[in-house]
């Protein structure tokens, strides 16, 4: 859920990975390794992204809702 939610979230506020990583002081790889779910994040990071997107931690953890399918 957390890669997921990462790159959502990224993507959404148009961030590139080294944008995000800049602002939040991480290694551009390091995010990389998050959103291809390669690697564990730390509660020190999960602070840090949260803080730069603008959520709570535990949205980053959270499981998304599936989107209604459209009705024909």
């Amino acid at each position: 859920m957390f890669a997921s939610n990462l790159l959502r979230l990224r993507r959404e506020r148009g961030l590139s990975q080294e944008e995000l990583a800049h602002r939040a002081d991480i290694n551009r790889g390091y995010i990389s390794t998050l959103e291809n779910c390669e690697a564990y994040v730390g509660l020190e990071i999960l602070g840090r992204l949260a803080d730069e997107l603008g959520v709570e931690g535990a949205e980053l953890l959270q499981k998304t809702a599936k989107k209604a399918a459209r009705p024909k």
